[in-house]
């Protein structure tokens, strides 16, 4: 968009300078001081599977045993493809699931968490990188006015079509043997972090909040200076502490959470640091 100084209106040329001279010359360090939040969605900035919570929508709350037990390992996408055209069969409208969708709950702590990023933001870019879809995680954040405290939200993209179902397309295709067929959330890291760097973005720290067991495949991505934090009880803490007992540990520091007011108080402490 376009620059303007609020604080000098009829000194614009003066505040471009400087502008353009933290771009060409402040523009690595001014950055580097940023800190990359990743977030993982369900079970982590929810507390349930928002796939399976769509489910309370069903006839009776339940899907039909057929519909069920037709899930393939590593084919979770095209099987809510299928919940959606059984949803859809049965005149379960758009404003019907959003209704459902935006009544989740959050995990405990999270909405100050939320709050305490989007008050913060000059400190932290932040991101979503989940197994959800667009549709879903749109309603839930906006629902909440949560949604500008991300920068960017990498999931399985959803739509409704014209006869009113909603559809769900894979993220992207990748050739990763850890992960399901349609995301590698490592791959996604990578890519984003290739492309901020192109751009002159670096971070100072790499945080991954998660807690399944498709999110070990970024935290292994994870450097020294980053931390990977398993939520406590949950598959991710569980596979970490594994590869630690087989003598390959991870890389990045582990800081195991319960409650989100945890997190943000680790994200103080970096604040703390940083204005040293």
């Amino acid at each position: 968009g376009a620059l303007r100084c609020e604080a000098h209106p009829g000194n614009n040329s003066l505040c471009e300078y400087f502008f353009l001279f933290f771009v060409c010359f402040g523009n690595h360090s001014w950055t580097a001081m940023k800190f990359l939040l990743v977030f993982d969605f369900d079970h982590t900035i929810v507390d349930e599977n928002s796939d399976t919570w769509i489910v309370r929508c069903a006839p009776d709350k339940k899907l039909p045993n057929g519909l069920q037990n037709s899930y393939r390992p590593g084919h979770w996408t095209e099987y809510m493809g299928r919940v959606f055209v059984y949803l859809g069969d049965s005149g379960i409208q758009e404003d019907d699931m959003k209704r459902t969708m935006t009544a989740i709950p959050f995990t405990a702590g999270m909405v100050d968490l939320l709050g305490f990023i989007g008050k913060n933001k000059e400190f932290f870019d932040c991101i979503i990188v989940s197994d959800s879809n667009t549709v879903f995680i749109d309603w839930i954040l906006k629902a909440a006015d949560f949604h500008e405290v991300f920068d960017e939200v990498f999931t399985n993209p959803a739509a409704f079509s014209s006869t009113g179902y909603l559809t769900v397309q894979n993220f992207h295709a990748h050739h990763c043997p850890k992960c399901p067929k349609n995301l590698c959330k490592r791959k996604v890291l990578k890519e984003f972090l290739d492309k901020q760097s192109e751009r002159g973005v670096s971070y100072a720290q790499i945080a991954y909040i998660g807690d399944g067991g498709n999110d070990l495949c970024p935290v292994t991505f994870l450097r020294k200076g980053d931390v990977a934090m398993p939520r406590r009880g949950y598959t991710l803490e569980k596979k970490i502490s594994q590869l630690s007992q087989d003598f390959c540990p991870i890389e990045c520091s582990v800081l195991v959470w319960s409650s989100a007011v945890e997190i943000m108080s680790y994200l103080k402490l970096l604040i703390k640091e940083q204005l040293k």
